[in-house]
């Protein structure tokens, strides 16, 4: 399906404040951060669990990925299920983000687990299996997520090299496997199901992704609920805000999905980025101001869309890793000392 593009809108706070079903932050990282001696606390001093701040600062989901069998244990099942249980306890909502790897799957990595099976029959069995135990051990302790995450941004496929989208028949099948699963579990009620790219400002790559998948028959339009999409500021600088607003305006009207900004980032340190930011976010300060500023404008392109439901940060307390993957220098909605900034309170306000 091919859109023509659409009229630039006006962005920035002047915009009516969003509305959004889902307020969150990806939180995975705060169990390693305690164990190196981290104790979180609120803007005013007070040490909290991390937990208790979010949810004090407006946040009401949060989101943690999943590793298979990870080295040291750290994303695992296990770890995973003791966070839920805290998000649970603290009044929030669980989005699980299954990476259906060992460690990082992203859009350069997304290497088959350790053990698993290559060929397509066996490895959608497999992956059929992995994910309702998941599901199933979630629902077991009493956690029902609100959304899951079928991969982690698999605008390249997920599970190489068997589901490169270079073999699209390969990547439906896996995903349809991963989908049913899900739906088969014992998890009740169930969640959302959702489908993650990057780049998520690229109207192309998200049409050609999507008309290439399910034109094969195997996934079907029912298998899913949610399209999650990456933004990013500091990859290209064509990722506009405007760029986002058309991908999105485009993907609610070709499929009708609810609509998630799954991640985003803003820097408050920033002095040597290796790409030129978009042009329509080069006024926002490198500041804790300029992420509420600028969680609002994204909060508001998303909320602007049909279907438009939620908007996730990510990791802003992973204080140890603050440039969080990117070339500035700081991302974090926390300083060194585990102290949130005045940017936390944003998400009361989207």
């Amino acid at each position: 399906m091919i859109f023509s593009a659409l009229p630039v809108i006006l962005l920035g706070a002047s915009v009516t404040n969003a509305a959004l079903t889902y307020k969150g932050v990806d939180w995975s990282s705060v169990a390693v951060e305690e164990k190196a001696g981290v104790s979180y606390k609120t803007a005013n001093g007070n040490a909290q669990p991390l937990e208790r701040i979010l949810a004090e600062s407006g946040v009401n989901t949060v989101r943690q990925r999943v590793w298979v069998n990870p080295a040291g244990g750290n994303y695992n099942l296990t770890y995973n299920i003791a966070l839920a249980k805290r998000a649970k306890s603290a009044g929030l909502g669980v989005y699980v983000d299954l990476h259906y790897s060992d460690t990082w799957a992203d859009p350069g990595h997304q290497a088959i687990p350790a053990g698993w099976p290559t060929g397509i029959d066996d490895l959608s069995w497999k992956l059929y299996n992995y994910t309702l135990d998941v599901s199933n051990q979630f629902q077991d302790v009493g956690v029902q997520p609100t959304i899951i995450s079928i991969g982690n941004e698999i605008a390249a496929g997920l599970l190489w090299p068997t589901g490169r989208t270079s073999s699209w028949g390969n990547v439906a099948r896996l995903l349809h496997s991963a989908s049913a699963a899900v739906k088969d579990s014992r998890l009740n009620p169930k969640p959302k199901i959702m489908i993650h790219l990057d780049n998520g400002w690229n109207w192309s790559t998200q049409n050609n992704w999507y008309t290439n998948v399910l034109k094969q028959g195997t996934l079907v339009s029912s298998d899913f609920d949610m399209i999650g999409v990456s933004f990013y500021p500091f990859y290209s600088s064509s990722a506009t805000l405007s760029a986002l607003k058309t991908s999105l305006t485009n993907l609610a009207n070709g499929w009708g999905k609810d609509l998630v900004v799954a991640e985003t980032d803003w820097p408050t340190s920033c002095p040597a980025p290796k790409t030129s930011f978009p042009s329509d976010a080069r006024s926002i300060p490198y500041s804790a101001a300029g992420q509420a500023t600028w969680i609002k404008d994204v909060a508001n392109v998303v909320a602007g869309v049909k279907g438009g439901v939620g908007l996730f940060y990510w990791e802003p307390a992973w204080i140890h890793n603050a440039n969080l993957g990117s070339s500035c220098a700081d991302n974090c909605m926390f300083s060194q000392s585990g102290q949130a900034l005045s940017s936390m309170s944003v998400f009361e306000q989207i």
